[in-house]
Parts: structure tokens; C-alpha cells; sequence
């Protein structure tokens, strides 16, 4: 159950919570981006139809201006004009009527007549005209009599001297350019304003949409003082559901990933402490083993030991002797063994003094050397030459580099070699004993510190636990290195006392 909830803690932290935060931060990304998206798109329409409406306004002014021209010169008898005002109202769709009128607005000649209005004088645009002498174009729409939407656009006749000689009128086709927009885009929502802001021209919109002004792009024309309104699309629901799936489909591997590493990373620390859990259990077994049986296996021994002294004293013979010595020996190394246990046991409060390393390494080296020398190997010493104060017990450190020594030359089957090294550091000092021995296999290096584990024949398998038991109690360090055929190097650190 305790386990279930921390996953579920570390679940919901690394998985969870990112995702809601994530999803929404992304989310809001994608609907912002979608509805830039939709507004360029609708800015992108409008910019098509402005430039629709402007060519087309501006291509009728021109054809305009050149019948102007014609007008001008036909004034006296306009009959003429009529043919020509209707063949050019035959050819070009856009128009749905072309009229001449004179300088008062009276009708002079055109195409067959589908304005209800009998005389033109009266049309407010026409008479803008006449006031201006500038070319106009009515800001609202008219029906015809054939109900066609035209908008009217008129350009004056001026004679030499800039006066009014009479007026051209083009009614130009609001369906024309409704059915040009709707091959173009025949679902966009748009219409066109006056600059009274009047529709003029609406497709696919009700008058409902036109009042709403939200989520309208207005773009102005250039030829005319209209706006041109699209409507931005709607959001596309099923594509912004999948542009965001995606995303939370991608957040959801990456969190996952990273909680099935942390999960890893967290197994390996539990793993590791559970295995050193497991290695102190064992120790503390070993100690209260040690502390129950150490101490009545060695009041036995003093007895026996004292009475094969005796019988040594009194059979003399060399062949009784040689037993007796065999016996010792055995005795000796027994005690030896219960030696370690104890060691193993419940530490005692023992005395540690401020130890010069140097000067310990310097009273051990004859007996290293003498040691040396009986396994044909030499032994070189690396040493430096201030003093190097650790806080320890000297005797226990004494013990620790005897018996690794030891290790290093029963490592060496024939001739070779080791090194006493040792470096001040910092805050600590590395004693390094190395050897070009057979080597520690690597599946053996992580076990050589488990009690009663040991590759030699006769071996306890206690003598590196040892080590490392006292070498901890200092608040030092020490690690193993080894290549099989190459050599090991032990490798001990300990902080060093600064003198004050």
C-alpha cells in the first residue's frame, strides 16, 4: 500500500500534472495559432475581393471615359450614341444599363430603360454629379424593373472649357461580381458597406451576422469609399481535436519515459540500499555471533593451549615435538580467527589519537620489505615528506596495511611487484597499495567485501571486511580497482586532521 501511494505520488507529479499544464499551455497555443490561422485566411479572401471590386470599378471608369470622348462629339445629335451605348452594354456583362443624359440629368439616350425613375435629375448621386463634375458612384443599391441589384456609377461630359455638357450613366450588376465571389470562395461568409456603413452586397450571411460585428475582418477598397467585411471561419473542431491529440499523445511519451526512468533510477537506489541494508544485517549477525562465542571458544583454548605446553615439557622426543608444533600453530591460527570475530562484533569505544600516516607506513616498512623479499618481489615506496595527520587508531591502521600487503603478495604467483603510495590531498589523503598481480575478476569485485566471501583455499573470508569495518569507523573510504592479469589497486582515502 506504501508503495502504491508513492507511485502514485511520483504518477501524478511527473505524469499527471504536466500533462494538465502542458495540454493546457500547448491547447491555448494551438487555438491561438488556429484562430491567427483563420484571420489571415479571412484577411487573405478580403484582399481578393477588394482587389476584384477595385479592377472592376476602375475598368468601368475607364470604359466610361472613353465613351466620354464620343459623347462629347455627339451631343447635338446623341440618336447616334444609342447603338453604340447598347452594343457596349451587349458585350460586357457587368452592365445593366447605359444611359447619356445632359448637363441637367435629362435622359438624351441609352439602352432599353429598367429604372423606375422618369427622370435621372432626380437620383441624389446624379446630382452630385452635376454639382462636382467629378465622376460619382451612388453609395446604396436599386432595383431594376427586372428586379436586377445594380449600383449606379456616372462620369460627366466636359467640353474644352472643363463645363458640364451632359453625364454617362453605367448601372453596374451587384450579381455580376456575387456570382465572380461565389466561384471563388462559395462558402466564405462576406458583404459589402457603404461609407455609411450600409450593406451593399451580401453573400452566404443573414442580416443577423451583419449586426454581429465579432470575428469580422474589414478591409477598405481603394477605388471606393466601401468595406469590404469577411467573416472568419468557423473552428474546425475535428481538426483542432487532432492537432491537439497529437500534442497530448507526444506529452504523454515524454512524461511516461521520464517516469519510467525516475521509477529506474529510484529502483536502483532502493536496490542499493536494500543490498547494503542486507550486508550490515549481515555484519550485525556476524558480530552477535562473535560476541556470544568469541569469548567461550578462547577460555578453552588458554586451557588447551597451556596443556600442550606442558606435554611439550615433558615428551622431549623431535617426532612429539613436531606434533606439538602442529598443534600450536593450529591454535594459533584458531585464535587468530576469533581475533577477527571479534573485531566483527559490537564495536568497543576505542582511542584515536591524531596519527602521522607517514611515520605508521615508516614502522610497518621493514616488515613489508622482509615480507617482500621472502616472495622475491620488490617494493617501492611513494611517500611525501611533510607529515600527513589522520585521525585514527594506530594499531587498527597498523592492522589494515598489514593485511592488505599481505593480499597483494599472495596475489603474485612468481616475481613482481608492489607500491606504497601515498598523496595529500585537500581535505583528505589516498593511500593507494598496488600490485601487478593475477587480478579480481569484475563479477568477483562487488562480493569481495561480503563476509566469509574469499578465493583462497585457506582464506576466512573476513580479512577485507575487517579492513573496511575499520577504515569506516575512521570516516574514510576505501575501494577496490582490478584488471584479471594485470593487477589491483586498493585505494584508501581519509580526511586529514589541518593543524591549527
Amino acid at each position: 500500500m506504501k508503495r502504491f501511494k508513492g507511485n502514485f505520488y511520483l504518477y501524478l507529479t511527473i505524469v499527471i500534472i504536466p500533462l494538465l499544464f502542458l495540454g493546457l499551455y500547448f491547447g491555448l497555443d494551438i487555438l491561438k495559432e488556429n484562430d491567427f490561422k483563420r484571420e489571415n485566411q479571412a484577411k487573405w479572401i478580403a484582399s481578393i475581393y477588394k482587389e476584384q471590386w477595385d479592377q472592376f470599378i476602375s475598368e468601368t471608369v475607364t470604359s466610361l471615359e472613353i465613351l466620354s470622348i464620343t459623347a462629347r462629339e455627339n451631343l447635338d445629335s446623341p440618336k447616334k450614341m444609342e447603338p453604340l451605348l447598347v452594343q457596349v452594354n451587349q458585350n460586357d456583362p457587368r452592365y445593366g444599363g447605359l444611359y447619356l443624359l445632359d448637363s441637367k440629368g435629362n435622359l438624351m439616350a441609352g439602352t432599353v430603360p429598367l429604372r423606375t425613375e422618369e427622370n435621372f435629375s432626380e437620383i441624389p448621386f446624379i446630382k452630385e454629379v452635376i454639382k462636382a463634375k467629378d465622376i460619382i458612384i451612388s453609395d446604396h443599391k436599386e432595383v431594376l424593373r427586372n428586379n436586377q441589384l445594380v449600383i449606379g456609377l456616372a462620369t460627366p461630359v466636359l467640353d474644352e472649357k472643363n463645363e458640364l455638357k451632359g453625364i454617362l450613366v453605367a448601372d453596374l450588376r451587384i450579381d455580376y461580381m456575387k456570382n465572380v465571389m461565389k466561384v471563388l470562395t462559395p462558402d466564405t461568409k462576406l458583404y459589402v458597406v457603404n461609407g455609411g456603413d450600409k450593406p451593399i452586397l451580401e453573400m452566404n450571411v443573414d442580416r443577423n451576422e451583419i449586426y454581429k460585428q465579432k470575428d469580422w475582418v474589414t478591409l477598405p477598397m481603394n477605388q471606393l469609399p466601401w468595406n469590404i467585411k469577411v467573416k472568419i471561419a468557423d473552428r474546425d473542431l475535428s481538426e483542432l481535436g487532432l492537432a491537439i491529440s497529437q500534442i497530448i499523445f507526444i506529452i504523454l511519451i515524454i512524461t511516461h519515459v521520464l517516469y519510467l526512468l525516475i521509477e529506474y533510477i529510484m529502483l536502483r537506489i532502493k536496490t542499493k540500499k536494500e543490498r547494503k541494508e542486507n550486508e550490515i544485517h549481515k555484519l550485525e549477525l556476524v558480530g552477535s555471533l562473535a560476541a556470544s562465542t568469541a569469548h567461550e571458544i578462547r577460555n578453552p583454548l588458554t586451557g588447551v593451549k597451556g596443556f600442550i605446553q606442558l606435554l611439550s615439557e615433558k615428551y622431549t622426543e623431535e617426532e612429539d615435538q613436531y606434533y606439538f608444533n602442529v598443534i600450536n600453530s593450529e591454535l594459533n591460527r584458531i585464535n587468530q580467527i576469533v581475533g577477527e570475530f571479534l573485531i566483527l562484533g559490537k564495536p568497543t569505544a576505542q582511542l584515536m589519537n591524531n596519527v602521522n600516516i607517514i611515520e605508521t607506513l615508516n614502522e610497518l616498512k621493514p616488515l613489508i620489505v622482509s615480507e617482500a623479499n621472502a616472495h622475491n618481489i620488490e617494493c617501492k615506496w611513494l611517500l611525501p615528506d611533510q607529515p600527513v595527520m589522520v585521525k585514527c587508531a594506530k594499531d587498527q591502521m597498523k592492522q589494515v596495511i598489514l593485511n592488505l600487503t599481505k593480499n597483494a603478495f599472495e596475489s603474485i604467483e612468481r616475481c613482481g611487484t608492489i607500491q606504497v603510495k601515498l598523496q595529500l590531498l585537500e581535505q583528505e589523503c589516498k593511500l593507494e597499495i598496488i600490485d601487478n598481480g593475477k587480478g579480481i575478476p569484475e563479477e568477483d569485485i562487488e562480493k569481495i567485501f561480503q563476509p566469509f566471501y574469499t578465493s583462497k583455499a585457506t582464506g576466512t573470508g573476513l580479512g577485507l571486511v575487517i579492513c573496511k569495518r575499520i577504515i569506516d569507523s575512521f570516516d574514510g573510504k576505501i575501494q577496490i580497482y582490478s584488471t584479471v592479469s594485470v593487477g589491483t589497486t586498493v585505494e584508501i582515502t581519509l580526511p586529514i586532521v589541518k593543524n591549527k
